[in-house]
């Protein structure tokens, strides 16, 4: 990925799809379960109180995620996000902190990276 503007506009369409399937996995359940993206930062609220949280990170050109299992670090891998230590799919990882974290089963496309 040659510039910013092209990390920026991918990490808007995955963040964007990650947002759509929560919507689809919310019109499903009966878990409370808030979210908002702003400006490259999705923001989950899980019922309990606690959060998970995405962001872009330009500057190395990843996705972070913050749970509370830990800090996550993806980054582009031959179509996929990877995170760079364990190579676990974001929408892999995602599903598992989202059932463990927030107790929702959620499905995600495939969230492809650049």
């Amino acid at each position: 990925m040659s510039s910013d503007t092209e990390f920026i506009t991918a990490t808007d369409a995955t963040l964007g799809a990650i947002g759509e399937a929560l919507d689809a996995a919310l019109a499903d359940s009966e878990v409370d379960l808030d979210w908002s993206l702003n400006d490259g930062i999705l923001e989950i609220e899980c019922e309990d109180g606690s959060k998970l949280i995405l962001n872009r990170h330009v500057a190395n050109r990843e996705l972070w995620v913050a749970a509370r299992a830990g800090g996550f670090h993806f980054r582009p891998q031959e179509g996929s996000w990877r995170d760079t230590r364990s190579g676990a799919e974001l929408s892999a990882a995602l599903t598992q902190l989202l059932l463990t974290q927030a107790k929702i089963a959620t499905t995600f496309p495939r969230l492809q990276a650049p």
